[in-house]
């Protein structure tokens, strides 16, 4: 990336960050241990990319992004509490998240449990108390929950962890299988993230499905990405070990159309994602995160 949309990169990570922290700074007695499992979760090192794509879609259609931080964080939270559910012994099991061992074994099952339920339903506060104190319309609210709850819910991510464990049952999964998987499991909350950007600068219809259309190819681009990490990074980039699909008996791109047009899929999305910025304004430093995201090693 240049070094100018860097630099926009990490002030709007340590904001990011600074607003993170802001939500579990106050621990009274009864609950200080579940939220030092939520903030050890949401403070630990991560791309933020979620509520990047909040502001920066909110700043691309003409929105005042730097009142809005708050909600940004929000599909945030939500992304926490999917890798503290992800890793726990029933669902992955995994005793590493970026670089630090999984919730589960920093505080226990039942510690990480309840973090991420929290997790889940703070958004939703959150919103709450940004209509009641002036800051958004209630018809910006209401369309804020829909979206983070459609994408959230059993027609989303949930939906899609839920058809991540059947998968593995079934005995003629395919590529358009695995579409639909990744469309769940990683692109709704990407297409929540842009779309709330819009919603945020109220933006008109085709511009929000437009950012929408974005989110999905992105989201697809992205998770492909992942599937060839888990054969090609390592575990001082990734921060967790490698090859935990293969040994969870878990079908990949990878897996089923080989590394080279694995590679190739995630550079078509890629592109088709870069044609949908074009009708977006002020679009260079977006332009700029999604080529580089193609050449991410974690």
């Amino acid at each position: 990336m240049q070094d100018k949309y860097i630099k926009q990169i990490e002030d709007y990570r340590e904001k990011i960050k600074s607003t993170l922290h802001s939500f579990t700074k106050v621990k009274e007695f009864y609950k200080k241990e579940v939220m030092q499992a939520m903030e050890y979760s949401v403070l630990s090192s991560g791309k933020r990319l979620r509520p990047i794509l909040t502001v920066e879609f909110c700043r691309m259609c003409g929105g005042n992004y730097e009142n809005y931080y708050d909600i940004a964080c929000c599909i945030e939270l939500i992304h926490c509490f999917s890798l503290i559910h992800d890793d726990l012994p029933c669902m992955d099991n995994d005793d590493f998240r970026r670089g630090q061992p999984s919730c589960h074994k920093k505080f226990g099952e039942a510690e990480a449990l309840l973090a991420g339920d929290a997790l889940n339903t703070l958004p939703f506060e959150i919103i709450t108390k940004a209509y009641n104190s002036g800051k958004i319309s209630a018809e910006t609210a209401v369309k804020l929950v829909g979206e983070i709850s459609q994408a959230t819910g059993i027609n989303g991510m949930i939906g899609g962890q839920a058809f991540d464990i059947y998968s593995v049952k079934m005995k003629n999964f395919n590529i358009h299988n695995l579409n639909l998987l990744h469309d769940l499991k990683t692109c709704r909350l990407l297409e929540a993230a842009c779309v709330m950007g819009c919603i945020l600068s109220s933006a008109d219809d085709k511009t929000t499905e437009s950012a929408r259309a974005f989110g999905k190819r992105l989201g697809y681009a992205f998770q492909i990405i992942d599937d060839i990490l888990d054969v090609e990074g390592n575990f001082d980039d990734l921060g967790k070990p490698i090859g935990s699909d293969k040994e969870n008996g878990k079908l990949t791109y990878v897996s089923l159309v080989g590394l080279d047009k694995a590679k190739e899929a995630a550079r078509h999305q890629t592109l088709e994602a870069l044609k949908i910025l074009e009708s977006f304004d002020n679009n260079e430093l977006m332009v700029d995160l999604t080529a580089d995201l193609l050449n991410r090693k974690k």
